[in-house]
């Protein structure tokens, strides 16, 4: 969908973000669950993790969670959310770039990385077979991508449960917290376009992943949000 610039859209709903996702029940356990799926070694000693569109830094706090030793590093085109993760508290092993993903080269985003998680991201970008091949190049062979993600096409049941939550629950808290409902109804409109979940396991294929597969989330995200996991050719 290459009409809505994102990063400027978070920029100005960068302040209302985290009490916004902070109300939804699971979305932090969410993450750490997807984050546990990377299956990483040993809490993390020695890996070297990309963080993509980190925004305030909610997804960063899931890979801390289950990887403490590792360097993470949290990267998002969007000014104003990386200051507002800039701005919490961390360990010395977890640093900040912004950038968007088309430009990571230039931003000096080079890797090689053990691990990717690209949480909420691949929906929002105009090429994404371009992205997940310049993801794919920077993992190490054998790196695990996981990308934590909305899809529902493949689901009626999904599908309702998405729009219900949409229509009663996400656009009008969005439009009371922050003044402007264009954001969330865009992430509705998104979510519904976006690939089912067996049309993105192949396309994780098609682009090079290998081990490619995926699991969906507890409750009433269930058929909704889902990890997807592939890794790097050895």
């Amino acid at each position: 969908m290459p009409t809505y610039d994102v990063p400027d859209a978070f920029d100005a709903g960068a302040e209302t973000y985290d009490g916004l996702v902070g109300s939804n029940p699971g979305y932090h356990q969410h993450l750490r669950l997807s984050a546990r799926r990377m299956q990483l070694p040993d809490q993390g000693r020695g890996l070297s993790l990309l963080d993509i569109g980190c925004g305030t830094g909610a997804s960063t706090a899931a890979l801390l969670h289950v990887a403490p030793h590792a360097q993470i590093l949290g990267v998002d085109g969007s000014a104003g959310m990386l200051a507002c993760a800039r701005d919490k508290d961390w360990p010395a092993t977890v640093s900040f770039a912004h950038s968007r993903v088309e430009d990571l080269a230039a931003a000096g985003v080079t890797g090689p990385f053990d691990g990717i998680l690209a949480a909420y991201l691949i929906r929002n970008v105009d090429d994404r077979d371009g992205v997940l091949q310049s993801l794919r190049a920077l993992l190490r062979p054998g790196g695990v991508l996981a990308a934590h993600e909305y899809s529902v096409r493949d689901s009626v049941a999904a599908t309702a449960v998405w729009n219900l939550v949409s229509t009663a629950i996400i656009i009008p808290i969005g439009r009371l917290r922050s003044g402007d409902a264009g954001l969330y109804r865009y992430l509705r409109r998104s979510v519904n376009e976006f690939d089912g979940a067996e049309q993105f396991r192949d396309r994780l294929r098609r682009n090079g992943f290998v081990d490619v597969h995926s699991d969906t989330m507890p409750g009433w995200q269930r058929g909704v949000v889902h990890t997807f996991l592939g890794r790097a050719p050895q």
